[in-house]
């Protein structure tokens, strides 16, 4: 009752909105809008990995050509809090085989934001930043129904996508449904080899309406099912069965002001019936359910703009795994990985903008939540009371961040400078794991309760600079993280999993220091051509830790792009320097350095209020073969794919 109350009493302190300064450097925009797909200079019908991976911010862990996981500023996915349209999501698999962005596709979005460090942290306690994911949708008007088919086509793979999408509108009303259908095979590595279990299946429905009350009020209702069958990992040991996801919201919006409850549940089931030779058969499902709201609000006092949020959420993870005996007349054996863990939070945010002057700005925002971890499975709680006797049943945890930052803006340069604190909670996987096999350095996992919050002091800093011809932008950022989770070896534990090299138990080291640097430049040599630069380099260490995993070496993109009226076509080119900073404790090794070359061109034909856009290209040129810092065991990438999107708009 005593943590109950606690919650409720935190949760009622005040109110935020998602909305955010145009002149927030701290922050980047992904835009993704479905109305815009055939507008697209990328490849329109990609998949929303790809079109993060585009961030400087973002990294994405590859363990095949499905659900990459999101890397930001260099860190984890426990350090970051993905979010769909302000809704908290947990995600249902150990071996991190189904991030919250799996669950959507781009046909859902409009744009996701893209967060550093404590920067307009209203989902929630975090250390590395949050992503927003921004559902597309539609507004009230005069009565319209418009809409777009599109279907793609890829021969390497030999994917295929198929969906469409529809907009209703009248003065009280508006309706936004779309369905996207993707099937992809086995890939071809550069040089033609066949990458095995790497196909995948994904069916993705979603739906979003509005109803207005009266002038000043409105609700709105929305529902996101996702289905992914028949899943490889061609990097695990094991592939998918199932994803399914099932995202439902509703809200009460009055100027200003918004307040939604949400509801979610995710089934996530690994299994390796595909595999023609395994050391031992296994079933490892699990669950994640979460329902949860916030309340924002947002507002302007003379020269203060200021924004406010309470949400509060309720989790229960769990997961297990069946090892299949391979001898008559022994006995299955079964074990909890996750022991059914619940997690309530509570958290309240607030966040002002000074305008001090016509070009200078402070902004100040801070947030604490409480959260509540219990163990809920006795049979769980018992299995890791082997390794912490004197573990309990629940760990109560209150977690804080500060950030403020100083902007100057004039009609040609923006200057951001920022420091902030913040605090985050171990994952359910960090704290209560149980024999989490690694394919990447072969270790068997252990959770640790008994561990204190990280910590991290940071600092941001931008610069932007903007002419008619030239844009460019310089980003970093420096965190030094105190109580740093990670795993190490632990001598004396007998392993689960065949063939494993031993056990780690997640411990803290001291301190780590992780640093960012990024510059982007866009040069419009005349009306028709336009070249984009972008760099990248990332750095990491930790005490008695040289080098951090999976930490980006130095990486470039470079882009010519051409448009004449209703035809455009671009040339890039994209690659990284040598991997020579890597930690061969954690399974990594040396890389060496590579460029690949991507083609294409599209035309739009209009037709009156409907238009048909076909854009082909080929990505990887040459069929060069290549691995990247982010590919778990080195699985190579993507050789020479030609790609065709058509897109129909009415």
């Amino acid at each position: 009752m005593f943590r109950l109350t606690l919650l409720f009493i935190l949760c009622s302190i005040t109110v935020y909105s998602q909305d955010t300064i145009k002149t927030d450097l701290l922050k980047e925009v992904v835009i993704i809008h479905k109305r815009s797909l055939s507008d697209q200079t990328d490849k329109p019908l990609s998949t929303l990995d790809k079109y993060l991976e585009k961030s400087n911010m973002v990294n994405m862990v590859r363990r095949g050509a499905y659900a990459w996981e999101p890397y930001l500023n260099g860190m984890t996915a426990e350090r970051s809090v993905v979010t769909i349209d302000g809704m908290r999501i947990y995600a249902a698999c150990t071996d991190k085989m189904d991030p919250v962005t799996s669950y959507v596709d781009i046909t859902n979005l409009a744009k996701v934001n893209v967060h550093s460090g404590q920067s307009g942290s209203a989902g929630g306690a975090a250390i590395a930043g949050s992503l927003d994911l921004v559902r597309n949708k539609g507004t009230f008007g005069e009565k319209n129904l418009s809409g777009m088919l599109f279907t793609g086509f890829e021969t390497n793979s030999q994917q295929q996508v198929i969906g469409g999408a529809m907009a209703y509108a009248q003065p009280k009303l508006f309706a936004n449904l779309d369905f996207t259908y993707r099937h992809a095979g086995n890939y071809k590595a550069g040089g033609g080899e066949e990458v095995l279990y790497s196909q995948y299946t994904k069916y993705n429905v979603s739906a979003i309406a509005g109803y207005k009350v009266n002038e000043h009020a409105r609700l709105e209702a929305s529902l996101i099912y996702d289905r992914a069958v028949n899943v490889g990992y061609p990097a695990l040991t094991m592939d998918v069965g199932l994803a399914r996801g099932v995202i439902a919201s509703l809200a009460y919006i009055r100027h200003g002001w918004e307040t939604k409850v949400y509801y979610n549940t995710i089934t996530h089931v690994m299994d390796d019936t595909k595999r023609p030779v395994v050391a031992i058969r296994m079933d490892m499902p699990g669950w994640s359910k979460t329902a949860g709201f916030y309340s924002s609000l947002q507002g302007l006092s003379q020269k203060h703009s200021w924004k406010a949020n309470i949400s509060g959420h309720y989790n229960k993870s769990l997961a297990e795994m069946t090892m299949f005996s391979n001898t008559a007349g022994e006995k299955d054996m079964f074990m909890l990985t996750w022991p059914g863990v619940l997690t309530y939070y509570g958290d309240v945010y607030g966040e002002d903008n000074y305008a001090i002057s016509k070009h200078w700005r402070a902004t100040i925002n801070g947030g604490a939540g409480v959260q509540d971890n219990i163990v809920d499975d006795h049979l769980g709680l018992e299995s890791l009371k082997i390794f912490y006797p004197g573990m309990g049943r629940s760990k109560l945890r209150l977690l804080k961040r500060l950030s403020t930052a100083l902007n100057y803006t004039n009609d040609h340069v923006q200057y951001t400078l920022g420091v902030a604190y913040g605090e985050r909670a171990p994952s359910v996987s960090e704290g209560y794991g149980y024999y989490l096999f690694n394919s990447f350095d072969r270790y068997d996992y252990i959770g640790n309760p008994e561990m204190k919050n990280e910590k991290s002091v940071s600092l941001n800093g931008a610069v932007l600079f903007h002419r008619s011809w030239f844009s460019g932008k310089l980003s970093a950022s420096y965190f030094h993280l105190m109580d740093y989770i990670i795993g190490r070896p632990r001598a004396g534990l007998s392993v689960m999993t065949i063939g494993a090299a031993g056990v780690k138990v997640y411990e803290q080291l001291a301190y780590a220091n992780i640093f960012n640097i990024g510059v982007e430049g866009d040069i419009k040599l005349n009306r028709n051509f336009t070249w984009s630069n972008r760099l990248g380099y990332r750095s990491g260490s930790g005490e008695n830790v040289k080098h951090l995993p999976l930490i980006q070496p130095f990486t470039y993109s470079s882009g010519l792009a051409f448009s004449l009226k209703s035809f455009t076509a671009d040339v890039t080119c994209n690659g990284a320097a040598a991997q020579d900073r890597y930690n061969p404790e954690f399974g990594e090794q040396a890389l060496p350095a590579y460029a690949v070359l991507n083609v294409s061109a599209s035309y739009k034909f209009n037709f009156g209020k409907q238009s048909l856009m076909l854009k082909t290209g080929a990505e990887n040129l040459f069929d060069k073969r290549y691995t990247t810092f982010a590919d778990w065991n080195r699985v190579p990438r993507m050789g020479r794919n030609v790609f065709v999107n058509i897109i129909w708009s009415y």
